[in-house]
């Protein structure tokens, strides 16, 4: 019995365009396709993807061989404003970047729509979202859907915007540079070890920094192959929605 698990690898921009490329042969040598998490705008002190055409040669060629192209915010930063508990989750789980955290239906309308049109100017389209720190305000949750996005990504869902279906997977990745960083990374492995056992479908995220730190590499190189030794079936997730 197979079960699917979803691989995405976040921050892709100028900035990160050496790591992308790195956890994409990762991916590659293990024949499993990632969705990459594409921020349009200027991001970590590099262009946005107007100014990084090879970049945006490197993604058009990783479309072509199966992997899925995905907005992830506009530029990757905070935004100001939201309630008390809002902005503490941000700092939580975003370290105070998640764009899309509070805003307002009509706010974020404008950032997505911004977003999508940098994207079309470099000729990628997309139909999924997944919002730093995977934190999405409901009036976020409203502009996704009257900009005709097919889904969005939560930390624990996959939601598809056109059906009304919530595919309940939880997402596993690191924390790099934290006090708990060796444990997270044991956890890693541990959880999906149960999960893939279970046939439960998971997601496994990758982030450049992850890449800084020792250990990380591996720990994620072993969760991803006990999950294809289980029976694992790796998709992207417009497959995934799709289906």
């Amino acid at each position: 019995m197979t079960f699917p698990f979803v691989v995405s690898v976040h921050d892709v921009a100028a900035a990160t365009a050496e790591p992308t490329a790195d956890w994409l042969a990762d991916l590659g040598d293990r024949g499993v396709p990632a969705t990459l998490l594409a921020i349009p705008g200027p991001y970590g002190g590099g262009p946005g993807l107007s100014g990084a055409p090879d970049l945006v040669d490197f993604l058009r060629a990783a479309a072509n061989h199966g992997h899925e192209l995905a907005m992830h915010g506009l530029g990757h930063e905070g935004m100001p404003g939201g309630t008390a508990w809002r902005r503490a989750v941000n700092q939580v789980l975003a370290r105070g970047a998640a764009e899309f955290c509070s805003l307002p239906r009509g706010r974020a309308r404008e950032l997505l729509r911004e977003g999508l049109d940098l994207l079309a100017d470099v000729d990628i389209g997309v139909c999924g979202f997944t919002p730093p720190g995977w934190l999405a305000s409901p009036g976020t949750r409203l502009a996704l859907a009257d900009l005709g996005f097919r889904y969005w990504t939560s930390h624990l869902a996959v939601h598809d915007l056109t059906g009304g279906t919530v595919r309940r997977m939880p997402a596993l990745s690191h924390r790099p540079g934290g006090s708990g960083e060796r444990t997270g990374a044991r956890l890693m492995t541990a959880a999906a070890r149960t999960l893939a056992h279970a046939r439960v479908p998971f997601r496994i995220a990758l982030h450049p920094a992850d890449l800084t730190r020792p250990g990380l590499r591996e720990a994620t190189h072993a969760a991803i192959d006990i999950a294809l030794a289980a029976g694992g079936r790796p998709v992207t997730y417009e497959t995934l929605v799709a289906t």
